[in-house]
């Protein structure tokens, strides 16, 4: 019978927090947390562990002996699996990528490591969206041009769970708070996105407060939460606010979420999106890009057009119904064909 370990990294930036795992506030963790419980509910033997480093990873191994470990994302160094794999030579150990090939060019090692894991009989490349999956199989068919990529790379989408509410839609309110919520860093867009959500207030009338969470900066984003502030101190005067918020626990996240008016994440670069999907799941109407694999076309953004975001972000605000429904409708066949996917292959 196989039985599926998920091990991640302990992020030490995420504070008392860490100390539960319980509610850990980065995406990566509820990534993880939400396929484990999928694979339990679908009558997978599953778990999910937080380790500090490398070298805890035998230890945990041990303890629990899976047939399969999956390590969430790149922090493994590659050579760790020559002694590995002699401690436990029947484990499938599996490193699952959470990021297209724009934000792993951000990533020093990511090639270089990619590709050393592929040498390895029992390392695996699990790949959560299809273009990067085609991607890092030019690469290693180039390298080993004999290779069986069909088993090497895996397709292993994200999941989310299947919990939504409604939310009414209140206009009559001088203020439109807009949430641009996620890790501060420039292929997140936040500067593009906050000009249009203060072109598309100006339209229908009322003050902006832009929502972000500015506790967690990534990948040289200082200057973007530095425009930011700049934007709105210049803009001050219009009654248009910055609102920064710190990470918290995914229940206050939530609940947070369903006091905004709409959200945005028109990104240049996404796999899934799950503060997106925290969004929608709160009924709050969203602008997205086409980056997120479930957001509709209908409200998606092009990135690099702070009138497209202010036109799409118009409409949400007349539609939102509309919005939400169909959000919410793809979000859930999204994360039915991601349990049918992770099943199959697994069971």
């Amino acid at each position: 019978m196989k039985k599926v370990m998920f091990i991640l990294k302990r992020r030490e930036d995420y504070n008392a927090i860490l100390h539960t795992n319980v509610g850990l506030s980065t995406g990566l963790y509820n990534s993880a947390s939400f396929m484990n419980e999928m694979m339990l509910m679908s009558g997978i033997n599953s778990s999910l562990h937080v380790v500090e480093d490398n070298n805890s990873i035998d230890r945990i191994v041990r303890a629990n002996k899976p047939t399969h470990v999956i390590i969430e994302a790149l922090w493994v160094v590659p050579s760790k699996f020559d002694i590995l794999q002699k401690l436990h030579p029947d484990v499938k150990w599996i490193i699952r990528l959470h990021s297209e090939m724009p934000f792993m060019a951000g990533e020093g090692m990511a090639m270089d490591w990619i590709a050393e894991y592929s040498c390895f009989k029992n390392v695996y490349i699990g790949i959560n969206a299809p273009r990067m999956m085609r991607e890092v199989k030019v690469m290693l068919q180039t390298k080993h041009p004999t290779l069986n990529l069909d088993e090497k790379v895996i397709y292993m989408p994200n999941f989310y769970p299947q919990e939504y509410v409604k939310k009414d839609f209140n206009k009559n309110k001088d203020t439109i708070n807009v949430a641009c919520f996620g890790a501060i860093r420039p292929l997140k867009n936040h500067l593009v996105q906050a000009i249009a959500a203060i072109d598309f207030a100006n339209r229908i009338g009322k003050k902006l407060n832009f929502h972000v969470n500015a506790g967690r900066i990534e990948m040289k984003g200082d200057a973007v939460i530095n425009n930011l502030r700049g934007l709105f101190e210049q803009v001050y005067d219009s009654g248009h606010r910055l609102v920064n918020h710190q990470w918290t626990p995914r229940e206050n996240f939530l609940q947070l979420c369903s006091t905004m008016d709409i959200g945005l994440q028109v990104s240049f670069s996404e796999t899934f999106n799950i503060v997106g999907a925290d969004l929608i799941s709160q009924g709050v109407p969203l602008v997205g890009s086409k980056e997120i694999p479930w957001s509709t076309n209908l409200y998606n953004a092009d990135p690099t057009d702070s009138k497209d975001i202010a036109d799409k972000l118009e409409c949400a605000y007349y539609h939102p119904k509309i919005n939400v429904w169909l959000n919410q409708y793809l979000l859930k066949k999204y994360t039915n064909d991601t349990r049918k996917i992770w099943t199959k292959y697994f069971i």
